[in-house]
């Protein structure tokens, strides 16, 4: 694994609203450990691409994966660089004035050349995706992953040597005459909710639903 050495660059320091900047090891992971999907932006044949996918943070690296025929996939694993962004929304934030509108966020950003990971690493690595979604699913007597599907899927590597987080928390700024306004103003949280889990209709056995489903929070 790669070490951590995480350094502010010209493209990951925030100079718009610099306060909102972090580039903290335990802020930036705790982004990412609490996302569950991330946005791959990447340059091809001259054209902006970006994509929405699952990944996976093991230590310091974040992986991506995919079909080993899919375009993007074998553009990425080529080593061109890409743009990563994860985003957490917390919060609409409404102002007295429509132009200090905002929300509330916690957002990543990440930049690096990627590489493929070698065959001998992908099973672990796939089962980290697994239990990033699902903490605890991997081991829960699934069907292993097969040789042909290591060898159908590419796993890409992302070293985490190149970011920053931005935050925004707490009320709107107004100017200070518009607080005179009587208009309301505050913050609509937006809490991520997970529903009922709802049983497979074609489970051919009684088996119970594991805690890590029915207590599902991640």
């Amino acid at each position: 694994m790669s070490n951590s050495s995480n350094k502010k660059t010209s493209r990951t320091k925030i100079n718009r609203l610099p306060k909102r900047g972090y580039y903290d090891q335990e802020t930036l992971y705790s982004i990412l450990d609490s996302a569950l999907i991330c946005h791959v932006g990447y340059i091809l044949d001259g054209e902006p691409r970006v994509i929405p996918t699952a990944f996976a943070r093991i230590e310091n690296e974040f992986f991506i994966h995919g079909s080993r025929v899919a375009g993007n996939i074998k553009a990425l694993a080529s080593g061109i660089m890409a743009c990563i962004t994860v985003t957490r929304l917390d919060g609409l934030v409404l102002a007295r004035s429509g132009f200090n509108h905002s929300m509330n966020y916690r957002s990543v950003i990440i930049y690096g050349n990627g590489t493929k990971v070698q065959e001998n690493e992908k099973l672990n690595i796939l089962n980290a995706f697994i239990d990033h979604l699902i903490p605890g699913r991997s081991s829960d007597g699934l069907k292993p992953i097969s040789k042909q599907d290591l060898l159908d899927t590419t796993v890409i590597r992302y070293p985490l040597n190149e970011m920053s987080a931005k935050v925004r928390v707490g009320h709107p700024n107004d100017d200070e005459e518009d607080y005179d306004l009587p208009v309301w103003s505050g913050i609509i949280p937006i809490i991520r909710e997970f529903g009922e889990p709802i049983t497979d209709p074609k489970m051919r056995h009684t088996t119970p639903m594991p805690n890590y489903v029915k207590y599902y929070n991640k």
